[in-house]
């Protein structure tokens, strides 16, 4: 029994880390722990450049809605060139194309056993560019525009959900 108790004690304590590995797949960008946020003061959660968007968090410090999170757009003049949806409405699984992209934790500073969770998926398109021209653009001619259009390729899309996790802290 003695020679088990050094084997088992470490496996004891990996487990429950194991267990939040097992939930979501390892993302394609890795990030350190975010600073604890206090109440009230909102913060950028990340950046989406292709999309033109800055997706935003507020603790909130209401016991119904302890957290907000929003998308605001970058600059009015950006043009996006990729879709934002929300994760609830199109389930991003990896068999569908879906590439499990960012995880974000940001504790609460008022409440330590608190934190936002943002999961960001990403789907890239599939398509090509037209063809290169005479002139070595990539270009739709007017005559050529009708079957072009069958020809679109998809748009990327980002795929996003928020979750409140951990234990709350009563008020």
């Amino acid at each position: 029994m003695r020679r088990l108790v050094p084997l088992v004690l470490p496996i004891a304590v990996l487990l429950p880390g194991l267990a939040c590995a097992a939930q979501d797949p390892k993302p394609e960008i890795t990030r350190g722990a975010s600073t604890p946020q206090a109440v009230g003061q909102a913060h950028t959660l990340r950046t989406i450049p292709e999309a033109c968007a800055r997706i935003e968090g507020l603790f909130t410090g209401q016991p119904a809605d302890p957290y907000k999170f929003t998308l605001a757009r970058t600059s009015p003049n950006c043009q996006p060139r990729a879709r934002v949806v929300d994760a609830a409405k199109v389930k991003p699984e990896a068999k569908d194309g879906w590439i499990f992209n960012d995880l974000v934790r940001v504790p609460s500073a008022a409440c330590p056993s608190q934190e936002a969770v943002v999961r960001v998926w990403r789907k890239p398109a599939s398509g090509a560019p037209p063809a290169l021209d005479a002139q070595g653009r990539s270009r739709i001619y007017l005559k050529d525009a009708p079957a072009a259009a069958k020809a679109v390729p998809a748009v990327p899309m980002f795929a996003i959900a928020m979750a409140l996790e951990g234990k709350a802290c009563a008020p």
